[in-house]
């Protein structure tokens, strides 16, 4: 059987079959259905099989060979299989941990963090913070910094840091006390937290050094811990102009929490017998006394304070003169100051109390001044009782510039001729100025011809002294008693000067 003429077929696969090559096909399925061994099944499913197989080779096998060229051009037997690539990131990573135990740094934490795959990237790294002034120690105790980049993490960090005014010289303790910041996105987490201490009246060129000296401000949340205690202190009396010195001079106050830090120590010294607005008035001029420790450090010097005779009454007065007293190492301070004037007066542990009440401060002077002040007295002619009276009266006679008690009673001796006794009675008088105060009172006194005491001379106002001038005679209800600290006077109305120009705080330990 031959096929002469195709135009009988319709499926457009079939045009181009040749027709020798059909003709083939037929012949071949006569010879299978001459063989009386097959079924006629078998026989259908040959002549389906071979149809599809005619099929194939007629239409499909150009694109298979198309098939074979993409997939031979895309190479895909040749890149390395993913257990391949794994096991190159365990051996690069062997080889690095390699590296950083053999400069002396324990990369066990580094386990979760990507790291760089050759040691040359991380030897960079690592020589980069070593010029910074980091040890190994420092990365020791913050091994992640070394998951930074020098180009895309450190140095755009540093560079902006210097831009602010952050100086270089800081660079290496800023980078030890918050090396978290060279993870950080100069864009997204440092230039926001700049912009908002600003906007708290933090003035621009002190913003550098309020970043040398709190940097762990710079990974605060805006609307967290930062504004609660802002918001708290302006609360209890602190004015919103006064906040832009005191965070200034204290910018741990941003990281402080309200309900677990400041409120208890604004309460605690509420409860002491200290009025809120007089607590936020000492907040203001003596920012830093929000960093005493409530329970570990202030609480035990209150009551070391009770223990040396201290009555409980002047807690109040104590505290507001010398905040800085709730916050040192206080007790050691105490014994060691009540057994000097001992050795030196012969002060009794209840006089010793009355010191402290008087002036706080006597628990940080130095051993040497206190000396000398007690040897100048006692080369001026008073005996030791008197010289212990006068500590007792006025323990500021421990604490003055000696050259200008000198001259003051130089003038006393000479000029005003007056017996020590009066000086007994009334050791405040070198505590006040010779030109300003003593020499100009005297003359109008002695002009009005009074006979009157020290006190009552010296212990007033300017205005109540010109009042006094105007009488005839000294009325004796009129005697003053000796100066005392009025808490009263640290709540009186502000002025418009502020206490908001930066300035380095000194020791708390003053020494004089």
């Amino acid at each position: 059987m031959k096929i002469r003429n195709c135009a009988g077929i319709t499926n457009p696969s079939f045009l181009l079959v040749h027709p020798e090559s059909l003709a083939l096909h037929c012949h071949k399925f006569q010879l299978i259905l001459s063989n009386k061994r097959r079924s006629g099944l078998f026989a259908r499913f040959r002549h389906s099989a071979s149809a599809r197989t005619f099929a194939s080779a007629s239409v499909s096998k150009p694109d298979t060979v198309q098939l074979h060229r993409k997939h031979g051009s895309s190479s895909l037997y040749s890149r390395p299989s993913l257990v391949e690539m794994k096991n190159e990131r365990i051996a690069n990573r062997a080889k690095v941990y390699q590296f950083l135990q053999g400069l002396g740094i324990i990369p066990d934490e580094l386990d979760g963090l990507e790291l760089p795959v050759t040691v040359e990237v991380m030897r960079e790294r690592v020589d980069f913070l070593r010029k910074l002034g980091l040890t190994i120690e420092d990365i020791n105790n913050y091994p992640l910094v070394l998951g930074c980049s020098v180009k895309k993490n450190m140095i755009p960090v540093l560079d902006y840091l210097g831009r602010l005014g952050v100086r270089k010289s800081t660079f290496t303790e800023f980078l030890r006390r918050y090396p978290q910041v060279l993870h950080a996105s100069v864009v997204v987490d440092l230039a926001p937290v700049v912009k908002y201490l600003q906007g708290l009246d933090i003035k621009p060129n002190y913003i550098p050094r309020v970043l040398e000296r709190y940097p762990e401000v710079l990974g605060f949340k805006l609307e967290g811990t930062m504004s609660t205690s802002v918001a708290y202190l302006v609360g209890i009396g602190v004015a919103r102009r006064e906040i832009g010195g005191v965070l200034t001079r204290y910018p741990e106050i941003l990281g402080m929490r309200v309900g677990r830090v400041i409120k208890p120590f604004v309460e605690y010294l509420e409860g002491l017998g200290i009025p809120r607005l007089a607590v936020a008035r000492l907040i203001e001029k003596r920012p830093h006394i929000l960093g005493f420790e409530l329970q570990e450090r202030v609480k035990p010097n209150v009551e070391s304070l009770l223990e040396f005779e201290v009555r409980k009454e002047t807690l109040p007065s104590i505290i507001a003169q010398y905040p800085e007293i709730i916050g040192i190492d206080l007790k050691p301070k105490l014994l060691g100051q009540q057994n000097l004037l001992w050795s030196l007066i012969g002060l009794s542990a209840e006089d010793f109390g009355s010191v402290v009440e008087k002036m706080p401060l006597v628990v940080s002077l130095s051993n040497s001044p206190m000396i000398k002040h007690v040897d100048f007295l006692k080369d001026c002619g008073f005996s030791l009782q008197q010289v212990r009276e006068m500590v007792v009266g006025c323990p500021h006679v421990l604490a003055l510039n000696l050259d200008i008690m000198k001259l003051s009673f130089d003038y006393f001796q000479t000029e005003m001729q007056r017996p020590l006794e009066d000086l007994v009675a009334f050791p405040a008088f070198f505590t006040y100025g010779l030109e300003s105060t003593i020499k100009p009172r005297h003359k109008m006194v002695a002009k009005k011809g009074f006979k009157c005491s020290l006190s009552w001379l010296l212990n007033c106002s300017d205005e109540k002294f010109k009042e006094r001038m105007r009488y005839d005679t000294i009325e004796m209800e009129e005697m003053e008693t000796m100066p005392s600290f009025d808490m009263n006077s640290l709540m009186e109305p502000r002025g418009d000067e502020s206490d908001s120009e930066y300035e380095e705080d000194s020791d708390d330990d003053e020494q004089v």
